[in-house]
């Protein structure tokens, strides 16, 4: 078997998972059937940063940017799904995540999750928030106290994390990232690139292809 044809096949499966997660964003937020408005962005703007939360290996192939709102269903929806994409190509395929806290109370949870990077808990951290996600996230607003219940059972340091949540650096991180938001017109969660290109409109197929195309270039 050709490694195009190995992608194929791995990513095509995917797609029949990932169904779900759109049908989630569909009930969640309204179809989304345009591309993110990007004609006028900023020279500033950046898809990434050097502060943003990343999996997979720095010189991967193909680099899939996320803005995600933890209080997002479908960002929950999704997140497993794009790990196995991640898992699909270790070695090719990384992920960057940025943060669009559209949700009330998400920016508190967004803080709390930079503090557990601190701890070097972020990714334990944000799969448990993810997983538990209705226990905190009610009605589409957070709740921090009992996400920092869920944080804690993953084993970070709560009070430490208090402290954390509010120091300078990563206050410029949500502003940078708020202003990235705006600049990209970035307008629901979660909205993908790939390798700074966005998706032709919002679907579990559309970010399948894209990777596969990516990959086989």
């Amino acid at each position: 078997m050709t490694r195009k044809s190995l992608v194929l096949i791995v990513l095509i499966a995917f797609a029949a998972i990932f169904a779900v997660g759109g049908y989630l964003y569909k009930i969640n937020q309204g179809e989304l059937t345009a591309s993110p408005q990007i004609a006028q962005v900023s020279k500033d703007a950046q898809l990434e940063r050097d502060y943003s939360p990343t999996y997979g290996p720095e010189k991967a192939k193909v680099t899939i940017v996320e803005f995600l709102d933890p209080a997002c269903e479908a960002c929950r929806a999704f997140f497993p799904f794009v790990k196995q994409i991640l898992a699909a190509k270790p070695d090719e395929i990384r992920l960057v995540v940025r943060y669009a806290a559209f949700h009330k109370g998400s920016d508190a949870v967004v803080r709390l999750m930079e503090a557990a990077r601190l701890q070097r808990k972020f990714k334990e951290v944000t799969a448990a928030l993810f997983a538990d996600q209705a226990k905190w996230a009610i009605n589409h607003q957070a709740d921090l106290e009992e996400a920092m219940k869920i944080a804690a059972s993953v084993g970070l340091d709560i009070d430490k994390a208090r402290k954390d949540m509010m120091i300078p650096e990563i206050t410029t991180r949500i502003n940078q990232d708020a202003a990235d938001v705006e600049a990209f017109g970035v307008n629901k969660t979660p909205t993908f690139f790939v390798n700074g290109r966005p998706l032709p409109s919002f679907g579990s197929q559309q970010l399948v292809d894209l990777v596969a195309t990516e990959l086989q270039k």
